[in-house]
């Protein structure tokens, strides 16, 4: 079995302190909330997949100040890993969606939408990742 690559962004808007997701409307995680993100392509940086997925699922690239890696997880096999980046831009903005998507919400820190994507779920549940999380918003105005 050949490895999956992914990677997602979890944007964060300094001027609300708001996080955005996105409603999946088909496929197997239809009817979850989200963070934009999916498949790295043959011969890509996890990176570039993910500017490329973000161009796809919300028809543009928004100026990100600051990106700061968040978390990689890796299935126990080590044939699924997914990159999470935590992108800040200075503020929210509203997303054309795609057609994997139809709606989207900017939401307040432990306010997410439900249901959210189980993977989503465990990572924002992770006392790390929370802990990261928490220092990188006490610091956001000097970002």
């Amino acid at each position: 079995m050949k490895e999956i690559l992914c990677s997602g962004a979890i944007f964060f808007a300094k001027d609300t302190k708001r996080m955005l997701f996105l409603h999946r409307k088909n496929g197997n995680k239809s009817n979850q909330w989200g963070i934009v993100g999916g498949k790295v392509e043959q011969n890509e940086s996890v990176w570039n997949g993910l500017k490329r997925e973000i161009l796809e699922e919300i028809g543009h690239t928004p100026k990100i100040q600051k990106t700061i890696p968040l978390e990689t997880f890796v299935s126990n096999d080590s044939k699924f890993s997914f990159h999470t980046y935590l992108c800040i831009v200075d503020n929210e903005f509203i997303p054309t969606l795609n057609i994997e998507h139809d709606s989207y919400a900017w939401c307040s820190y432990k306010s997410w939408p439900k249901p959210l994507h189980i993977g989503l779920k465990s990572s924002l549940s992770n006392n790390t990742i929370k802990k990261k999380l928490e220092t990188v918003f006490d610091i956001i105005d000097f970002i």
